[in-house]
């Protein structure tokens, strides 16, 4: 049902290097101040861009972005790579809904919220 979603970023150059490197996934089309990211441009994406207005990204409150892990040991990989690449933990790996989901929660190094998830 998603297309993509887009995230300001200050430095894209930085930004495609976390977001290539921690989903594995390359930059489909790069058009200076955005690029998209993902498995193929008919897939879902993250778009990152400088803010048409120049001026700096702001994250939103209550936005976040969830990524599957793929299993809790795949969540916690993924964490671990965020927190290697630059991100900051805003939520250590764990159990949040008992036998039913599992979630790491890190803030990418613009300030965007990211939860790596899996679903039981």
């Amino acid at each position: 049902m998603i297309g993509y979603v887009t995230i300001g970023v200050r430095d894209m150059d930085a930004a495609k290097t976390f977001y290539t490197t921690l989903t594995g996934q390359p930059v489909q089309f790069d058009g200076g101040r955005i690029a998209f990211i993902g498995e193929t441009m008919g897939g879902p994406m993250i778009a990152v861009c400088v803010p048409y207005d120049e001026n700096d990204p702001h994250p939103g409150n209550g936005t976040m972005i969830a990524l599957r892990g793929g299993s809790q040991d795949g969540c916690d990989a993924m964490y671990k790579k965020a927190l290697e690449l630059g991100a900051s933990c805003d939520g250590k790996p764990g159990s949040r809904i008992p036998g039913q989901f599992y979630g790491a929660y890190v803030k990418d190094p613009d300030g965007n919220k990211l939860c790596f998830y899996d679903f039981s």
